[in-house]
């Protein structure tokens, strides 16, 4: 639906209307004109690119989901595999990370568990203790803790590898819990000499505890099914998660090794690999489940993170994949895939845009706004909905119950459009920032509470800009509603939600967090 303002001949007085023949579809445009609409449809064009590579995306998925990986033997005799588990001030959930890490059904002669552990609070001593606890029942586990945080969390990962004994690597992030049969399921896969690592899919443990956990259990679906389905089953390259995965070592040793120079070396070191000539595979139906973020300035932490890695790896590797002899194809879906995110700053410059650009396109008539505007504005969002509704069907047998998330979904997409621009600006300006990690509180079930825990942060000024804007579209759906322009005011009402919804919950959770302690 295009967003069209109706303007009544009675309020236009302050604009000078230009001449039109809405018969013979003539208009000549004033420099007012030509000044708004020029970016206008330049920002809705390559919104709508991206749009349509959405809707690519979900083809390619279609196309191909009944294909199967599957392992081309089985081991004679097992391969080494190291388990590593890099931590950052994670007092919540260490022991039940290693817990699970030690569960994991595989000989323990042959299996080594190594807690990577940067911790500057007191889960270096649970860490410990945990370990110690362990390593007296028979585990090959140890405590790797550094002093300082260089590199981060490839750092650590790349530390850990120089101890490692293993011909493969599993890495498992503090808010996941690996299966038993989890290695069971997965080893056989590298009897293929070409396979270089192995994704799993993730899972979530606490997607029913709150509107925002449900919003963002259904953005990693689409992540895991469309994303990683369309590219891996088309032959296109597609990342490492960080963790829920197996590495075949020598794979990290010839792309050259983790590499701290963005937030998302996951990515980074996936393409380095895959342009190595090493195989990914990703297997859906293996799951591994893990804690959402349920504090609203984690989740933005998190997605400011990856959109701000993902544009870093795309000014470091791009001009060396697109000069690459690759074939085609895998080098349009990595630039699609490492440049997505430009599309929130662009967002922003839209939503101030917006409501000049729809006047303007008023008044010149019904034909243009039609054939210009609607297919624009149609290829830029509906993609969204069509983009998760596949992959919920796909995952879930009561998925048209899930429908019911979406209209939240494309809000809080919206609202993330602030928070984000800034990452993603950052990483074109060439700022550097330190990597932030996602806090976990243990929350597996609507009864746990987080509010009265460590680690939450303060909010900064960005959610004073989201409410700014909420209010801002407030006003536009009042003027669209007195200007009976009745057709716009839900496509608007996604902007003043998200906006709102994001700014509010970002300072009533850090506020409750405050009262709370303060108790």
């Amino acid at each position: 639906m295009s967003l069209m303002l109706i303007v009544p001949p009675e309020r236009t007085r302050f604009y000078q209307l230009p001449a039109i023949d809405h018969w013979n579809g003539l208009y000549h445009a004033n420099a007012f004109d030509i000044f708004i609409l020029v970016p206008y449809l330049v920002i809705l064009t390559i919104l709508a690119v991206y749009g349509v590579h959405r809707y690519h995306l979900v083809y390619l998925y279609l196309k191909h989901k009944n294909k199967v990986a599957v392992p081309k033997g089985k081991w004679s005799v097992l391969p080494r595999v190291t388990v590593q588990l890099p931590i950052y001030n994670e007092m919540y959930v260490i022991d039940r990370l290693v817990e699970a890490a030690c569960r994991i059904r595989y000989p323990r002669e042959l299996l080594e568990i190594q807690v990577l552990d940067d911790s500057t609070d007191g889960t270096r001593e649970i860490a410990a203790a945990v370990v110690d606890k362990h390593r007296a029942l028979g585990f090959d586990i140890s405590h790797v803790h550094r002093a300082n945080r260089s590199g981060f969390k490839a750092g650590a990962l790349e530390n850990g590898l120089t101890m490692a004994a293993g011909e493969f690597i599993a890495i498992f992030d503090a808010d996941f819990i690996p299966a038993e049969n989890f290695l069971e399921d997965v080893v056989d896969y590298f009897t293929d000499p070409e396979v270089g690592m192995v994704q799993a899919r993730w899972g979530h443990i606490n997607r029913d505890y709150s509107l925002l956990t449900q919003v963002e259990s259904v953005i990693l679906d689409g992540h895991f099914m469309i994303e990683h389905g369309g590219r891996h089953l088309s032959g296109r390259f597609f990342n490492f998660n960080g963790t829920a995965g197996i590495w075949r070592r020598t794979a990290i040793e010839t792309a050259g090794g983790w590499e701290h120079d963005t937030l998302t070396e996951d990515t980074d070191l996936s393409y380095r690999a895959q342009m190595a000539g090493w195989k990914f595979l990703y297997l859906p139906h293996i799951v591994c489940p893990a804690e959402l973020p349920v504090e609203m300035n984690a989740f933005k932490t998190q997605q400011s993170r990856w959109a701000k890695g993902l544009i870093q790896t795309a000014i470091k590797l791009l001009p060396r994949i697109l000069k690459s002899d690759l074939p085609l194809k895998i080098k349009v879906e990595a630039f699609f895939h490492l440049t997505a995110n430009i599309s929130y700053p662009l967002m922003i410059a839209l939503c101030f845009l917006l409501l000049p650009a729809m006047i303007v396109r008023f008044n010149q008539g019904w034909f243009q706004m039609l054939y210009i505007d609607l297919p624009l504005w149609l290829a830029s969002t509906a993609s969204v909905s069509m983009f998760y509704l596949v992959s919920q069907r796909e995952l879930y047998p009561d998925w048209r119950t899930r429908l019911r998330y979406l209209p939240m979904l494309m809000s809080v997409g919206i609202g993330l459009s602030v928070s984000n621009s800034k990452a993603v600006m950052e990483a074109l300006l060439g700022i550097k920032t330190s990597f932030r990690r996602t806090p976990k509180y243990r929350i597996e079930s609507r009864k746990d509470r987080w509010a009265s825990k460590n680690y939450l942060k303060g909010t900064g000024v960005l959610p004073l800009l989201e409410l700014a804007l909420g209010a801002y579209f407030a006003l536009v759906v009042v003027y669209a509603f007195t200007n009976q322009n009745y057709p716009t005011i839900p496509f608007l009402m996604l902007f003043v939600i998200g906006f709102t919804y994001m700014g509010l919950m970002s300072l009533l959770h850090v506020t409750l967090h405050r009262w709370l302690r303060g108790l």
